[in-house]
Protein backbone atom coordinates (compact mmCIF):
# COMPACT_ATOMS: atom_id res chain seq x y z
CA UNK A 1 0.00 0.00 0.00
CA UNK A 2 2.60 1.92 0.04
CA UNK A 3 2.35 2.57 -3.63
CA UNK A 4 -1.13 4.04 -3.14
CA UNK A 5 -0.39 7.38 -3.70
CA UNK A 6 1.77 6.94 -6.61
CA UNK A 7 -0.91 4.89 -7.70
CA UNK A 8 -3.81 7.58 -6.98
CA UNK A 9 -1.81 10.10 -8.99
CA UNK A 10 -1.86 7.57 -11.76
CA UNK A 11 -5.26 7.13 -11.78
CA UNK A 12 -5.41 11.30 -11.31
CA UNK A 13 -3.53 11.81 -14.48
CA UNK A 14 -5.15 8.73 -16.41
CA UNK A 15 -8.75 10.54 -15.68
CA UNK A 16 -7.05 13.99 -16.27
CA UNK A 17 -5.84 12.78 -20.09
CA UNK A 18 -8.95 10.36 -20.96
CA UNK A 19 -11.30 13.84 -19.77
CA UNK A 20 -9.66 15.94 -21.71
CA UNK A 21 -9.65 13.52 -24.23
CA UNK A 22 -13.38 13.05 -24.13
CA UNK A 23 -14.33 16.62 -24.17
CA UNK A 24 -16.16 18.05 -26.85
CA UNK A 25 -14.20 19.84 -29.04
CA UNK A 26 -16.10 23.52 -29.11
CA UNK A 27 -15.99 23.83 -33.03
CA UNK A 28 -15.47 26.90 -34.37
CA UNK A 29 -18.45 28.86 -35.06
CA UNK A 30 -18.52 29.70 -38.42
CA UNK A 31 -17.66 33.43 -38.50
CA UNK A 32 -21.03 34.90 -39.62
CA UNK A 33 -20.21 36.85 -42.63
CA UNK A 34 -19.46 40.24 -42.79
CA UNK A 35 -22.46 42.76 -43.17
CA UNK A 36 -23.25 44.15 -46.24
CA UNK A 37 -21.76 47.18 -46.61
CA UNK A 38 -24.69 49.36 -45.97
CA UNK A 39 -24.80 52.33 -48.45
CA UNK A 40 -22.61 55.07 -47.16
CA UNK A 41 -24.98 57.63 -46.14
CA UNK A 42 -25.02 60.53 -49.43
CA UNK A 43 -25.54 63.81 -48.52
CA UNK A 44 -28.79 65.42 -49.83
CA UNK A 45 -28.66 66.58 -54.02
CA UNK A 46 -28.92 70.28 -53.25
CA UNK A 47 -30.29 71.76 -56.65
CA UNK A 48 -29.24 75.46 -56.78
CA UNK A 49 -32.69 77.41 -55.85
CA UNK A 50 -34.02 78.94 -58.82
CA UNK A 51 -32.92 82.60 -58.03
CA UNK A 52 -33.44 84.73 -60.90
CA UNK A 53 -30.71 85.66 -62.85
CA UNK A 54 -30.43 89.44 -62.87
CA UNK A 55 -31.17 90.71 -65.78
CA UNK A 56 -28.72 92.13 -68.38
CA UNK A 57 -29.10 95.78 -68.87
CA UNK A 58 -30.85 95.43 -72.41
CA UNK A 59 -33.64 92.89 -70.63
CA UNK A 60 -34.38 95.83 -67.71
CA UNK A 61 -37.29 97.18 -67.68
CA UNK A 62 -37.10 101.23 -68.44
CA UNK A 63 -37.76 103.31 -65.61
CA UNK A 64 -40.88 105.69 -66.40
CA UNK A 65 -40.73 109.10 -65.67
CA UNK A 66 -43.20 109.68 -62.88
CA UNK A 67 -46.21 110.38 -64.31
CA UNK A 68 -47.02 114.48 -63.97
CA UNK A 69 -50.36 115.47 -62.04
CA UNK A 70 -49.95 118.80 -63.21
CA UNK A 71 -50.29 120.11 -66.99
CA UNK A 72 -47.37 121.46 -68.55
CA UNK A 73 -47.87 124.80 -70.06
CA UNK A 74 -49.31 123.87 -73.60
CA UNK A 75 -51.73 121.82 -71.63
CA UNK A 76 -52.69 124.67 -69.27
CA UNK A 77 -53.19 126.94 -72.11
CA UNK A 78 -55.71 124.54 -73.75
CA UNK A 79 -57.27 124.40 -70.68
CA UNK A 80 -57.92 128.35 -70.25
CA UNK A 81 -58.84 128.40 -74.13
CA UNK A 82 -61.76 125.85 -73.77
CA UNK A 83 -62.94 127.97 -70.12
CA UNK A 84 -62.28 131.09 -72.49
CA UNK A 85 -65.23 129.69 -74.59
CA UNK A 86 -67.53 128.12 -72.50
CA UNK A 87 -69.57 131.00 -71.81
CA UNK A 88 -71.39 131.95 -68.47
CA UNK A 89 -74.54 130.19 -67.29
CA UNK A 90 -76.95 132.71 -66.38
CA UNK A 91 -79.96 131.82 -63.75
CA UNK A 92 -83.82 133.50 -63.71
CA UNK A 93 -83.80 135.94 -60.85
CA UNK A 94 -83.66 134.04 -57.37
CA UNK A 95 -83.40 130.71 -58.70
CA UNK A 96 -80.29 128.36 -58.60
CA UNK A 97 -81.69 125.90 -61.19
CA UNK A 98 -79.95 125.15 -64.72
CA UNK A 99 -81.94 126.91 -67.37
CA UNK A 100 -81.58 124.98 -70.72
CA UNK A 101 -79.37 127.71 -71.66
CA UNK A 102 -77.07 127.67 -69.19
CA UNK A 103 -76.85 123.95 -69.94
CA UNK A 104 -75.73 124.22 -72.92
CA UNK A 105 -73.37 126.87 -71.89
CA UNK A 106 -71.84 124.30 -69.57
CA UNK A 107 -72.14 121.72 -71.94
CA UNK A 108 -69.91 123.47 -75.04
CA UNK A 109 -66.37 122.14 -75.07
CA UNK A 110 -66.65 120.51 -71.89
CA UNK A 111 -66.01 116.82 -73.13
CA UNK A 112 -62.57 117.73 -74.16
CA UNK A 113 -62.13 119.49 -71.03
CA UNK A 114 -63.40 116.66 -68.99
CA UNK A 115 -60.37 114.38 -70.90
CA UNK A 116 -57.67 116.64 -69.89
CA UNK A 117 -58.53 116.80 -66.46
CA UNK A 118 -58.99 113.54 -65.96
CA UNK A 119 -54.88 112.90 -66.76
CA UNK A 120 -54.48 115.53 -64.02
CA UNK A 121 -56.04 115.20 -60.72
CA UNK A 122 -54.40 117.66 -59.17
CA UNK A 123 -55.30 120.51 -61.30
CA UNK A 124 -58.57 122.04 -59.82
CA UNK A 125 -60.88 124.60 -61.57
CA UNK A 126 -63.10 127.33 -59.68
CA UNK A 127 -66.71 127.08 -59.99
CA UNK A 128 -68.14 130.64 -58.94
CA UNK A 129 -71.48 131.68 -58.12
CA UNK A 130 -72.78 135.32 -58.60
CA UNK A 131 -75.67 137.40 -58.03
CA UNK A 132 -77.28 140.78 -58.59
CA UNK A 133 -77.30 143.74 -56.41
CA UNK A 134 -80.35 143.27 -55.15
CA UNK A 135 -80.99 141.05 -51.59
CA UNK A 136 -78.61 141.08 -49.03
CA UNK A 137 -75.12 140.14 -48.48
CA UNK A 138 -75.80 136.68 -46.78
CA UNK A 139 -78.68 136.19 -49.04
CA UNK A 140 -76.64 136.65 -52.03
CA UNK A 141 -73.65 134.89 -50.92
CA UNK A 142 -76.24 131.48 -50.21
CA UNK A 143 -77.45 132.09 -53.72
CA UNK A 144 -74.76 131.80 -55.27
CA UNK A 145 -73.15 128.92 -53.67
CA UNK A 146 -76.33 126.93 -54.34
CA UNK A 147 -75.84 128.20 -58.33
CA UNK A 148 -72.30 127.30 -58.24
CA UNK A 149 -73.28 123.79 -56.58
CA UNK A 150 -75.78 122.98 -59.24
CA UNK A 151 -72.89 124.10 -62.21
CA UNK A 152 -70.53 122.18 -60.45
CA UNK A 153 -73.23 118.77 -60.00
CA UNK A 154 -74.02 119.63 -63.70
CA UNK A 155 -69.71 118.73 -65.01
CA UNK A 156 -69.56 116.00 -62.18
CA UNK A 157 -72.52 114.49 -63.63
CA UNK A 158 -70.60 114.74 -67.48
CA UNK A 159 -67.83 113.14 -66.09
CA UNK A 160 -65.30 116.16 -64.65
CA UNK A 161 -64.53 114.42 -60.92
CA UNK A 162 -65.85 116.08 -58.69
CA UNK A 163 -62.57 116.35 -56.55
CA UNK A 164 -61.22 118.66 -59.20
CA UNK A 165 -64.11 121.09 -58.86
CA UNK A 166 -63.77 123.96 -56.39
CA UNK A 167 -66.69 126.02 -55.18
CA UNK A 168 -67.26 129.61 -53.94
CA UNK A 169 -69.46 131.93 -54.17
CA UNK A 170 -69.19 136.01 -54.39
CA UNK A 171 -72.92 136.43 -54.12
CA UNK A 172 -73.21 140.36 -55.62
CA UNK A 173 -69.89 141.35 -54.96
CA UNK A 174 -68.29 140.91 -58.02
CA UNK A 175 -70.22 142.23 -60.66
CA UNK A 176 -69.83 142.35 -64.66
CA UNK A 177 -72.25 145.21 -64.96
CA UNK A 178 -73.03 148.52 -62.48
CA UNK A 179 -76.02 149.20 -64.44
CA UNK A 180 -79.50 149.34 -61.89
CA UNK A 181 -81.61 147.55 -64.53
CA UNK A 182 -83.10 144.23 -65.91
CA UNK A 183 -80.85 143.54 -68.65
CA UNK A 184 -77.85 144.10 -65.94
CA UNK A 185 -78.92 142.38 -63.48
CA UNK A 186 -79.43 139.10 -65.77
CA UNK A 187 -75.56 139.31 -66.75
CA UNK A 188 -74.70 139.13 -62.86
CA UNK A 189 -77.05 136.37 -62.26
CA UNK A 190 -74.38 134.10 -63.21
CA UNK A 191 -71.37 131.00 -62.79
CA UNK A 192 -68.21 132.06 -63.58
CA UNK A 193 -65.80 128.71 -64.11
CA UNK A 194 -61.98 129.53 -64.12
CA UNK A 195 -58.64 127.95 -63.63
CA UNK A 196 -58.23 127.11 -59.82
CA UNK A 197 -55.33 129.70 -58.31
CA UNK A 198 -51.86 127.60 -58.15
Amino acid sequence: MKNTPRFALAVFAAIAVIGSGCAKKKVAAATPPAPAAAPAPTAPVRTPTSTPARPTPAQRPIASAPVSRMPDAATRARIDELLARISDAYFDYDKHSLRPDAIKALEADSTELRNILKNYPDYKLTVEGHCDERGSQQYNLALGDARANAAKDYLVQIGIPAVQLNVISYGKEKPVCDEHDENCWQKNRRVHIVAAAR
